[in-house]
């Protein structure tokens, strides 16, 4: 139960910067180029807090980690239920990046144990896509509890109301017996960094998630403007995008029941070669009708991949070396930062240059790239 409504609570910090961006700026009188500072400072603190988390998780063990994540994340939100100003704001975005970061480390460690005794001989991937489809459900109901709450509420009280649930699984984690979880973790490793690196399968998830990263934050980014420059009318854009969540959501479901232990590696490849597909299709797309069913397929193909690579860099580590394993899952979303931070400006500088549409070569270079990686991690994995 802990790492239901924890997975939840994150999903919808994930969505919350987004969901609330219009009061917000509004109550602090800001444009949308600071809303957009607020965006990227997120994802610029999860590059160094991924990992510090993970060093954490491996000395001081599992439970202080989500402890002090859900404190930082309850401040977080407290901080954005009275701030007043840009800098109370940069403050709140800070401690919620870093909170977030704790959270996602320990949670990924923790999705094997929670969800593997559900069924029998289940591969971990099948662990990590039911979890993220939980984390997915708490990212696409955050804009419908946000729009809900601020109408019976104040946004002071929907911050309040926030922080109240991100609570629930901080008392529940007060409740679990987490010693046969941190028994290996908190053993002492000498040259940590160095044995990671040089692990190929480690880098070559690593790598990997350096470019699927920004495909994922690119579609959902500019799905819109590349529907409304097929002009299609701004509804049924609003709806699409809202389709498009939801099929990546309950991909996660599907391949959580559907893919077979043994198989993760070829999905992986199958998926990776599939963005090259849709993201090429984006490119040459003249059809609104074509581009929406692009980009819903975008959603279908996307989902499955994250818990995939992190089941297959999870998995490698608990086999070869345990004690290291919230440093692998820091490193992974550490080296992931950085393409979520860099690629979607490229695309940004190549759409302000031609167009949006142009963008998305940007993105089939991506896919490519995972492509040969998923391709590599197959031939190292036999």
């Amino acid at each position: 139960m802990m790492q239901i409504t924890a997975l939840t609570a994150a999903g919808m910090c994930h969505a919350l910067l987004g969901s609330i961006k219009v009061p917000l700026s509004e109550r602090l009188n800001i444009d949308e180029g600071k809303v957009g500072g607020l965006v990227s400072i997120f994802g610029f603190t999860l590059i160094p807090m991924a990992f510090a988390a993970g060093i954490l998780a491996d000395s001081q063990g599992k439970k202080f980690v989500v402890v002090l994540g859900c404190i930082l994340l309850i401040a977080s939100v407290c901080v954005l239920a009275h701030v007043r100003s840009y800098l109370m704001a940069l403050i709140s975005v800070l401690l919620l990046g870093t909170g977030w970061s704790a959270m996602v480390n320990v949670l990924n460690a923790l999705q094997g144990p929670a969800f593997l005794p559900l069924k029998d001989d289940a591969p971990l991937s099948f662990a990590m896509n039911l979890g993220d489809f939980i984390f997915g459900l708490g990212a696409f109901v955050m804009p419908i509890a946000i729009a809900w709450s601020l109408k019976a509420f104040d946004l002071k009280g929907t911050f309040l109301a926030f922080a109240a649930i991100i609570a629930i699984p901080l008392l529940l984690s007060l409740a679990v017996d987490w010693k046969p979880l941190t028994t290996e973790s908190t053993e002492v490793v000498d040259n940590a960094f160095q044995i990671l690196l040089g692990d190929k399968i480690v880098l070559l998830c690593c790598i990997a998630f350096f470019f699927h990263v920004p495909i994922e934050a690119t579609v959902a980014t500019w799905a819109t403007t590349l529907m409304k420059d097929r002009d299609l009318p701004d509804q049924t854009t609003s709806l699409l995008l809202s389709v498009f969540w939801g099929t990546f959501t309950l991909s996660r479901l599907a391949a959580a029941l559907l893919i077979p232990a043994g198989y993760d590696h070829l999905i992986a490849v199958f998926l990776a070669i599939l963005c090259i597909g849709f993201s090429l299709g984006l490119v040459i797309s003249k059809s609104g009708q074509l581009t929406a069913g692009l980009l819903l397929a975008a959603g279908a193909i996307l989902g499955p991949l994250f818990p995939i690579l992190i089941a297959v860099l999870v998995g490698h580590v608990l086999d070869t070396n345990a004690a290291l394993q919230g440093r692998a899952i820091g490193l992974f979303f550490c080296i992931g930062g950085i393409g979520w931070a860099v690629i979607p400006l490229i695309v940004g500088q190549v759409a302000k240059n031609s167009s949006v549409q142009k963008g998305f070569i940007v993105i089939a270079g991506c896919a490519s790239c995972l492509t040969i990686l998923c391709v590599l991690l197959m031939r190292s994995h036999a």
